[in-house]
């Protein structure tokens, strides 16, 4: 019988990365969408704090194993900015609305300054306080217009280093997997998840 993880995310797209990536552990993935909605208040100083945050709030409301992660884009040009207000840049989880504000924040900045990169931490939670922490980081540039039709968030104005002229949306989801932060961090949690999941 499968056993229940939860994902902390009404993020489809997340939602999605996350179920290919646990497919070979045979584990039932539900997601906060799959429950009523329940108050987290994110209110860390950092990408850990928020995530822990997420999975701890989840985990004592639903009695569940939770993963959860908090992961932003760092603008070297903007002072780290929008950081771990990536979600909520200009307003409350509008992708289209932050990566507007982006390239304007960014107007005029050269090529060559734009650098970037996308960072995450993904905490796994038990009800027995049972806890696995990865972290994972790409590296890339913002480009000056949106560019492709995959993805999700700033992955149309992300170029990764490991696909120099292509955006992150512009990279099928396996490309997206290998190279991503949060697949980084996965892989990493994933060498350790079975002695977690099974213990």
């Amino acid at each position: 019988m499968m056993a229940t993880l939860v994902i902390a995310t009404n993020n489809a797209g997340k939602a999605r990365e996350y179920r290919e990536m646990l497919a070979p552990f045979q584990v039932t993935v539900k997601t906060l969408a799959d429950f009523p909605p329940f108050p987290i208040d994110e209110d860390g100083t950092s990408f850990e704090e928020n995530a822990f945050i997420k999975a701890q709030t989840a985990v004592a409301k639903l009695g569940l194993p939770v993963m959860a992660d908090d992961s932003g884009l760092v603008v070297d040009a903007l002072n780290g900015a929008p950081g771990i207000h990536s979600a909520r840049y200009a307003g409350d989880h509008d992708d289209a609305a932050n990566n507007a504000k982006l390239l304007r924040e960014l107007a005029g900045v050269p090529a060559a300054q734009r650098t970037a990169h996308f960072y995450t931490t993904i905490i796994a939670l038990k009800p027995d306080g049972a806890k696995l922490e990865t972290t994972g980081r790409v590296d890339g540039h913002i480009l000056t217009e949106p560019r492709g039709q995959n993805g999700f968030g700033y992955d149309p104005l992300f170029m990764p280093e490991e696909f120099a002229g292509r955006s992150m949306a512009e990279l099928t989801p396996a490309e997206k997997n290998r190279i991503s932060h949060r697949g980084r961090a996965l892989r990493a949690l994933m060498d350790q998840f079975a002695g977690w999941w099974q213990a």
